[in-house]
């Protein structure tokens, strides 16, 4: 089954109550495919069918046969692990559910969700499990190729009635194809081991060999040798042997692959021509440039060995590494998305309690220091959706050369006295696609962490420049970019430090410190830009961090930095629509408080029964991700009732679905009453 809608769907089995329906409901609105299951043998049937992960209720598995699902689970192939998610009651998670480790021994590639559940945490766990199997199907193709080129070698090996070897070291085990058997006389069902081969080798030869292999294991150097062996029915044969070192991730050797060949006949021809020579010279060099030809087959053929060999390995590390960094995804961009929404309620109900607080210094300071509190989480937020990818981005064309050079006041400040920092912009640069905002976070997150490398101070330096990718390579695709190179001279990170800088939640820092989330922020903004994030460094000589951004043709936007007059709002009447009690009740605590009258609705059915209604009103503000319908949904739907009234998507949910028509004023969660007022301003003004 190739990738595709059929072969990445959601199967669904809730057999109770509407969690099938509301599944299917909220996975269809999010941009993927569901079908919903009669029973588990009809699951089962979909899931051989092709499907790209299971959603199932806890009560369906209970009475139902696994076995039938148990084996197919079980004989998957290499490139797949098949997920699940399994729907649980309140209390029936993994750390209070003792048959929790017999379903990830069934299940393997399992995810419990406990109900009631976020829509939001849904349409995350279903999208990253999908995407997972999206990369499944990539290694598939992966593998696939891999296998059509090594049956093409085979061709080429059999072609040139050349055997394949491989010595696993240190345990020197040894595997051989058929041809090589026969270089030794050997038949195609007997067995061949590295003991058998040293005793079949003629006497006066041993110590020739054993010197040449001593050599390669020793040093590395290239086993190239030709010996005499005795088969069972007494009679001598030659054959040459070539092979090279294939070193683990570690450096050490691993394994000496190589080829063989049965060079008797030649070898009998040499000895002919010696008696023969004065009038053998024509055969004689006939047989020179046919040796010369064998030679470089030989080599030709053990050096595609060797790339296979490693091409394989590197394709296995890279699934290992994105299966990885997909699963922290996931954890991240789902817990940061339910954060924000509680943050959200934090904040609004500070600001209205400062308001109303009496002029208590003490009060004031706990105050300050409870706002502060829900300031950091709100950039740690940040941090954690710029490394899943799912931050709000406003691109644009940006100067890229003014921005930086804007910043220069305020990374002076940052850096102190002790550090000196210095610019190279070239004049003439295109303009870059990026989110100014963000960006700045980016370069001072980046200098901030030079700095920090420097302990006795030092040099910084920012270097702008163009560059060109002429074909696609890695993330990045053909097309003109611009890259801003962070150069300090501070110690510097070892290789396997630098391998694993960008990891989430990985920091040399003492406790405390850090993070662990700055790099890999910056890393996600950059791909989620359309760019990338390349780091290089030296120990004791410093290090370097390029931000790889995309360029564009489009003229600047160019910023008004004179700040308009505020204007009087008047008091209008206002319909909030939003799922959740919290943020219902504090988002209406801080309309109210700016004298606006609130008409709540929960749901966007209420919201236009309301608009439907002889009800006045001057504005709509409404969340993104609600059960049964979203806000984008909503908005459309109110278009067709009240085509004049202005309306405010407030949302924490970045990834809005693609192809989205309505283009909406935003007010991203966790805001502030000062930011609502001035968005208020906007549409009311």
């Amino acid at each position: 089954m190739r990738p595709g809608p059929f072969s990445e769907r959601a199967v669904i089995l809730a057999p109770t109550g509407r969690d099938a329906a509301v599944a299917e409901n909220l996975i269809l609105e999010a941009g993927y495919f569901a079908t919903v299951c009669e029973d588990f043998d009809h699951l089962v049937q979909e899931v051989e069918g092709g499907a790209g992960c299971a959603v199932i209720a806890d009560e369906a598995i209970k009475t139902a046969d696994l076995r039938h699902l148990d084996r197919w689970l079980h004989n998957q192939p290499v490139w797949s692990d098949f997920p699940i998610v399994l729907l649980t009651r309140h209390g029936g998670g993994p750390e209070r559910n003792p048959d929790a480790t017999r379903l990830r021994q069934v299940f393997g590639n399992i995810t419990f969700l406990e109900r009631p559940f976020h829509p939001t945490t849904l349409v995350s766990v279903v999208g990253s499990a999908v995407r997972a199997r999206r990369r499944q199907y990539q290694t598939r193709t992966i593998l696939e190729d891999l296998s059509d080129s090594q049956a093409l070698l085979q061709t080429a090996l059999d072609a040139g009635r050349l055997g394949a070897f491989e010595l696993h070291l240190p345990d020197m085990r040894l595997e051989v194809s058929e041809t090589t058997k026969a270089c030794f006389g050997r038949r195609p069902d007997e067995v061949f081991t590295f003991a058998d081969l040293q005793a079949s080798v003629h006497p006066d030869d041993r110590a020739q060999r054993q010197n040449a292999l001593d050599a390669t294991l020793t040093t590395g150097v290239d086993y190239n040798v030709e010996y005499r062996n005795v088969w069972a029915d007494g009679t001598v044969h030659w054959v040459e042997t070539r092979a090279r070192i294939v070193r683990g991730l570690n450096g050490a050797p691993k394994t000496l692959v190589g080829v063989s060949v049965d060079i008797t006949a030649r070898k009998n021809a040499d000895i002919e021509r010696d008696k023969l020579f004065d009038q053998l010279t024509y055969e004689r060099s006939t047989l020179a440039e046919l040796t010369a030809t064998l030679e470089e087959r030989v080599e030709q053929r053990t050096a595609d060995l060797l790339k296979e060999s490693a091409a394989r390995e590197r394709a296995q590390e890279q699934l290992r590494q994105a299966q990885k960094m997909e699963i922290i995804g996931q954890l991240t961009g789902g817990v940061a998305h339910d954060f924000n929404n509680l943050l959200m309620a934090v904040m609004g109900n500070l600001e209205l309690l400062r308001k109303r607080m009496p002029d208590d210094s003490r009060l004031q300071r706990l105050l300050d220091g409870a706002m502060q509190g829900a300031e950091r989480g709100a950039s740690l937020t940040q941090r954690l959706l710029a490394f899943a990818r799912q931050q709000d981005l406003r691109t644009e064309a940006v100067d890229l050369g003014a921005l930086v050079r804007g910043m220069s006041d305020l990374l002076d400040r940052s850096l102190g006295p002790r550090i000196v920092l210095s610019f190279d912009i070239p004049d003439g640069l295109p303009q870059a696609r990026i989110d100014a905002n963000q960006l700045e976070l980016a370069i001072l997150n980046l200098v901030i962490n030079a700095r920090d490398a420097m302990h006795d101070g030092g040099a910084i330096a920012i270097k702008l420049s163009s560059h060109r990718i002429e074909k696609h390579a890695g993330t990045l695709k053909a097309g003109d970019y611009l890259k801003v190179s962070i150069i300090d001279d501070g110690e510097g990170m070892s290789p396997e430090t630098l391998k694993k800088a960008i990891e989430p939640f990985f920091s040399t820092k003492p406790i405390g410190k850090g993070t662990g989330l700055g790099l890999s922020m910056v890393h996600g903004l950059a791909e989620q830009l359309g760019g990338t994030l390349e780091l290089t460094s030296t120990v004791g000589q410093g290090t370097t961090a390029t931000l790889i951004l995309p360029a564009t043709s489009a003229a600047p936007v160019v910023v008004d930095e004179i700040e308009p007059e505020r204007q009087e709002v008047r008091s209008a009447i206002i319909l909030f629509v939003d799922d959740d009690p919290l943020i219902a009740m504090s988002a209406a605590e801080m309309l109210e408080d700016l004298g606006h009258k609130v008409i709540p609705a929960s749901c966007g059915r209420d919201a236009l029964d309301i608009l439907h209604s002889a009800q006045p009103l001057d504005l709509m503000m409404t969340d993104h991700m609600m059960p049964g319908m979203t806000g984008i949904e909503l908005a459309a739907r109110s278009r067709e009732v009240r085509p004049r009234l202005p309306i405010l998507l407030a949302t924490g949910y970045a990834d809005l679905p693609e192809g989205v028509q309505l283009d909406l004023p935003r007010l991203a969660k966790p805001y502030h009453q000062a930011q609502l007022r001035d968005r208020l301003e906007q549409l009311l003004g």
